[in-house]
């Protein structure tokens, strides 16, 4: 029970130092829905690891009533979980999530089909998964890796990397992210992989067009 209470008073020092709204203890144990879902998981998980079925279900199922959070009681969940807004966030039975990541809201850690056994992703340490990304299936997202608003995560994330896009893929791969105190939660700077596409195509029409000029301004030297 006093294990119980240190891992709560972690998450709820989690939010402190992720959310810069939140500024009162008493405002955070009554307004914060994301803590409320991970401490009814924290118990309905601990009742389902001894067996339990059907009462660690209802638990669940008064938590996402409650939060409008899904979290599966087999959902294997780390320390210092921050889950901002959260509404929206689906958690599946066979995820393993390390310590302090961060889920914004809609998110969805999912899986790809019907069979049983692993099915559900593995997320590292520090990850941050941004709103509205999916992340399906049984593979790993390394350690202090972003997913992208909005990607779909099909595949497996090495450690430092950034993901964006449907279906996801890594524009960046950043060692020196491992360097850097705490955890990093800037995900609104993430690269534009269209605009990029699109900047790339807008250097090559002017190298183009310059090399036209270059062509005609010789044929009319040739001709006089």
């Amino acid at each position: 029970m006093a294990g119980f209470f240190r891992t709560v008073k972690e998450d709820i020092g989690a939010i402190f130092e992720r959310d810069p709204a939140a500024k009162k203890t008493l405002e955070v144990l009554l307004c914060y829905p994301g803590l409320h879902a991970i401490v009814i998981h924290r118990i309905s998980h601990g009742l389902y690891k001894r067996g339990w079925v059907i009462l660690p279900r209802i638990i669940s199922n008064i938590g996402r009533f409650l939060t409008g959070i899904e979290i599966h009681p087999g959902a294997k969940i780390g320390k210092r979980l921050f889950i901002d807004h959260g509404m929206g966030v689906v958690i599946g039975e066979t995820t393993e999530i390390g310590d302090n990541v961060t889920i914004y809201q809609g998110a969805t850690l999912g899986g790809t089909g019907k069979e049983k056994g692993k099915r559900h992703p593995t997320i590292g340490d520090n990850v941050v998964i941004s709103s509205g990304a999916k992340v399906l299936g049984p593979f790993k997202v390394g350690d202090n890796s972003k997913i992208g608003a909005g990607s779909v995560v099909l595949k497996e994330v090495p450690p430092n990397c950034t993901v964006v896009g449907v279906p996801g893929r890594i524009i960046i791969k950043d060692n020196m992210k491992l360097q850097q105190k705490g955890i990093d939660l800037d995900h609104t700077k993430l690269p534009d992989p269209v605009f990029e596409e699109l900047h790339s195509l807008r250097k090559k029409f002017f190298a183009l067009e310059e090399r036209l000029k270059d062509i005609e301004r010789r044929y009319k030297d040739e001709t006089i």
